[in-house]
């Protein structure tokens, strides 16, 4: 049965990179009511912006580039589901997108101790910057649209009460299906998956926190961090407690 309208719960959960954005996307996904979709203006960055990422050529072919189009199907496409889990990376929206356009969907944030986004970010890319984590695009949508912000520590310390808040917040049934999940790729990942996915193909649920957690910032990214700060304060008071 393919539902479409108001028929369907749309949630957008938007998240920067490091985030246990991908975990999450799999938790939603092993719901049996529920179909996610995988950064879905992703390619649309890459072609404004002309960055390089690993598997652009792939990754630009693989979605529509015109952000309009992207956002036509995110609130008003055809689902054969009762509920869609959107996977969103903030910086992928660019200035240039109306945020108006994604008015249709049910927003969310899933937000992580920038020091901690950082250390992380930091193995992968030396330098990264404020654009890179799309701290205040999140910020911005929150103030807009309003909606829940989950902690990515709470949901790595109590997976079952931190998402059964989550689901509450949202009106949606919590689903044991959410804790645990079979372990490797889907058909719904991203075509970039085998450049960033191993950990998650590797995972069957939430565990603990990453190995190298305890990691100490590197110095020159301390100028970087107090830019974040202030867009992750801003959030965290609003996040929900189990």
């Amino acid at each position: 049965m393919v539902t479409t309208g108001q028929g369907v719960r749309r949630i957008a959960m938007w998240s920067g990179p490091r985030n246990l954005s991908t975990a999450m996307m799999r938790s939603w996904g092993n719901r049996a009511d529920c179909t996610v979709v995988d950064e879905p203006l992703y390619a649309a960055y890459l072609t404004t912006t002309g960055l390089d990422h690993p598997g652009r050529d792939e990754v630009i072919a693989s979605q529509p580039t015109d952000w309009r189009a992207v956002c036509a199907e995110l609130t008003a496409g055809a689902v054969g589901t009762p509920l869609q889990y959107q996977k969103h990376m903030t910086h992928h929206l660019l200035p240039g997108i109306d945020r108006g356009a994604l008015g249709g969907l049910q927003h969310a944030f899933l937000v992580r101790d920038p020091e901690r986004v950082l250390t992380s970010y930091a193995k992968v890319r030396e330098a990264p910057t404020l654009e890179d984590l799309g701290l205040p695009q999140q910020v911005e949508l929150f103030e807009r649209y309003g909606g829940p912000v989950v902690d990515a520590a709470d949901v790595l310390r109590d997976p079952r009460a931190t998402l059964g808040a989550l689901c509450a917040v949202l009106d949606v049934a919590f689903d044991e299906a959410m804790l645990t999940w079979p372990a490797g790729p889907r058909e719904t990942d991203g075509v970039w998956a085998p450049h960033w996915y191993a950990g998650v193909e590797a995972s069957t649920g939430f565990g603990a926190e990453s190995p190298g957690a305890g990691d100490s910032l590197p110095d020159h990214l301390q100028p970087l961090l107090e830019r974040c700060r202030p867009c992750y304060d801003a959030l965290a008071p609003y996040r929900l407690h189990a």
